[in-house]
């Protein structure tokens, strides 16, 4: 398996920095490119893209952007409509380089933007679709847990990675504390007044701060339209302890994709992949078998 560098070109001309996993010198079975959940980077899919390399697929990491190292926007403009575009400007990117379109795996905020950018477009954009804990309805409590987290300290940072550590610890305390904090300090930078802050930009929370009633249902209407909207295959995997994600959000959006498929990832919070890699791998890659085997029969 090799890991080599690769970016693409966003909606307003905006680098977006990515990495290539895949297996050299064997076709690949599909693209797979997967998109983090907000205040992450694309190292989140480290295990996961490892595992679709070894299992023969293409996976494509990307920040999305104001995330790691893809260019932060001039003028803080991170509604979700801009990360469907920029969605659609790299899914394009791949097709013309790989001769496919890529198989989507999007956590939250990248889960929100796939279902726009394929929902709303009058051409496919994407070969299928994995939501990983992310409905057109979410808990509201969820959704500001999650936001008070990412702001707490997002202005003054912390004094070590091990302060971030205790950080995190204290938020997912189901979650065993990793041996290393190799994998944290890339979601971090380290600021000239000796002080790591996340790997995103300020601006992306601020547009998140106290949506009001109205913002909150006109984007709820719109990912229900988009969500009724979708015709390719889709993969619906939530964390079964989701603060975000309950079952009847789970009913709501079957109901709005009724050919879906469904995943429940025991033991696992929103973070299902850094929860429960093993798990979540499995139900991943039995889905995107059945594609393949689709397409062999398409062919056939």
């Amino acid at each position: 398996m090799v890991r080599e560098p690769i970016a693409f070109i966003g909606d307003h001309n905006n680098r977006i920095a990515g990495e290539c996993y895949r297996t050299p010198d064997a076709p690949a079975s599909g693209v797979v490119l997967l998109l983090h959940g907000g205040g992450q980077t694309r190292h989140s899919w480290g295990g996961t893209a490892a595992m679709l390399a070894d299992r023969g697929w293409m996976a494509i990491v990307i920040d999305q952007r104001g995330h790691g190292d893809s260019d932060w926007h001039s003028a803080g403009d991170y509604e979700f409509s801009v990360f469907a575009d920029d969605l659609r400007h790299v899914a394009r990117q791949i097709h013309q380089r790989f001769g496919r379109r890529p198989v989507c795996i999007g956590a939250s905020l990248g889960g929100l933007a796939a279902m726009i950018a394929e929902g709303e477009s009058a051409e496919p954009v994407l070969e299928a679709l994995v939501l990983v804990d992310v409905t057109p309805t979410l808990k509201r409590e969820g959704v500001a847990k999650i936001l008070g987290f990412m702001g707490e300290n997002a202005d003054q940072g912390f004094a070590s990675l091990e302060e971030a550590a205790d950080a995190i610890a204290a938020y997912l305390p189901h979650r065993p504390r990793p041996s290393s904090l190799t994998g944290l300090a890339k979601n971090l930078r380290l600021h000239d007044d000796g002080r790591y802050r996340w790997h995103w930009d300020p601006a992306f929370l601020s547009q998140r701060e106290a949506p009001t009633e109205t913002d909150w249902q006109t984007r709820e209407n719109r990912l229900i339209d988009a969500a009724s909207q979708l015709r390719l295959p889709v993969l619906l995997v939530r964390g079964q302890q989701s603060e975000l994600v309950d079952m009847a959000a789970v009913n709501n959006c079957l109901s709005l994709i009724p050919h879906a498929q469904f995943a429940d990832v025991h033991n696992a919070g929103h973070m299902v992949a850094g929860d429960k890699n093993d798990v979540f791998g499995d139900a991943v890659v039995t889905f995107l078998d059945t594609l393949g085997q689709d397409h062999r029969n398409h062919q056939s």
